[in-house]
C-alpha cells in the first residue's frame, strides 16, 4: 500500500509541477540587480507558472505562489556564480534544497525584507532553514497534493487559505511559505500576528485590556502574506535613484497619443455596451 500511494503522489507531483497554460502578469525581473541588492534573511517571492502555482494563486488571491530565503552563499560555493547555491525553498519533487539565483531566471520575482530584525538574530534564522535543508515530502500524503488538482475549486474565499492547511500538517510536507514562516517565528519575529486585547485587574486598574500576540501555526501561511506584512518591507532593486526620465527612449509623442485615443475609444464603447 505504501508503494502504490509513492507512486501516485509521485504521478500528481509531476503533473502538479509541470507547467500551466497561464501567462505571468509582469515581466521577468532583472537578477543582476537583485543580486547586488539583496541581503541574508531576505524573502524572495516568486510568480510561478505551475500547475501548483495556478491553485497557489487562487486560493492566497495573490500573483505570488512561490517563496523562497536569502541565505548567502553556502560553503564551498562561488558568491558570484548564479548556480552556488544561497537560496533555501521547499519544493515538492525535491523537498527543502538549496539553490542559486539561476532556479529564478525568467520569473517576476519582489524582494521582502524584515524591518528591524536584530542583526544576531539573522544568523538564527539563516541556520534554522538550512538545518532543514534535505527534508522531503512524503508522497504518500495523497490529500496534501489533491488540494491542487482543482487550480480554481469552487470554495468560498474565506476557505480557501485553509486549504492549503489540510494534510499532515508536518513542516517538512508544507507549502514553501510554512518552512520561511517556521524561521522567523523561531527567533519570535512577527510576520501576521494575532493579536487579541485580553482583560486584566490590578490595584490601580479595573477591568483593563492589554494587547496579547499569538503567533499563528507555521502551515497557515502562504507567500503573499510576506508581501502584506506589515513588517516587512518591499525592496525593489531595480528603482534607480539617479533615474533620468527624460533621457528615456520613449515612442514619438504623436504616435504614443494616437495609440491612447484608439485604446481609450475601444474602452469607452466597451463601457457602453456594458
Amino acid at each position: 500500500m505504501n508503494r502504490l500511494l509513492s507512486a501516485t503522489g509521485s504521478a500528481l507531483a509531476r503533473y502538479l509541477s509541470a507547467p500551466s497554460h497561464c501567462a505571468p502578469v509582469r515581466p521577468p525581473s532583472n537578477l543582476q540587480q537583485l543580486k547586488a541588492g539583496i541581503r541574508p534573511g531576505d524573502v524572495l517571492l516568486v510568480e510561478g507558472r505551475s500547475r501548483f502555482s495556478s491553485a497557489i494563486k487562487y486560493l492566497t488571491h495573490s500573483v505570488w505562489s512561490h517563496a523562497a530565503l536569502y541565505v548567502g552563499p553556502l560553503e564551498g560555493s562561488v558568491p558570484q556564480d548564479e548556480d552556488s547555491p544561497c537560496f533555501v525553498e521547499a519544493d515538492v519533487m525535491e523537498g527543502v534544497r538549496a539553490v542559486g539565483f539561476a532556479e529564478f531566471a525568467g520569473y517576476n520575482v519582489r524582494l521582502c525584507r524584515p524591518i528591524a530584525l536584530r542583526t544576531d538574530d539573522i544568523p538564527h534564522v539563516v541556520a534554522e532553514a538550512r538545518g532543514r535543508i534535505g527534508h522531503r515530502y512524503d508522497l504518500r500524503n495523497i490529500i496534501d497534493l489533491l488540494r491542487y488538482l482543482l487550480p480554481t475549486p469552487p470554495v468560498p474565499g474565506r476557505w480557501r487559505r485553509r486549504m492549503l492547511a489540510l494534510g499532515s500538517g508536518d513542516p517538512t510536507r508544507a507549502i514553501c511559505s510554512s518552512l520561511i514562516a517556521h524561521s522567523f517565528q523561531a527567533v519570535h519575529y512577527p510576520i501576521l500576528p494575532r493579536i487579541e486585547a485580553s482583560r486584566f485587574d490590578d490595584a490601580n486598574c479595573t477591568a483593563c485590556q492589554r494587547e496579547q500576540w499569538h503567533i499563528r501555526h507555521s502551515s497557515l501561511f502562504v507567500p503573499a502574506d510576506f508581501d502584506l506584512s506589515p513588517y516587512f518591507a518591499i525592496v525593489k532593486p531595480e528603482a534607480d535613484a539617479a533615474l533620468d526620465y527624460r533621457a528615456l527612449p520613449w515612442a514619438s509623442v504623436q504616435g504614443t497619443e494616437h495609440a491612447m485615443a484608439r485604446q481609450d475609444g475601444v474602452s469607452a464603447r466597451l463601457d457602453i455596451r456594458g
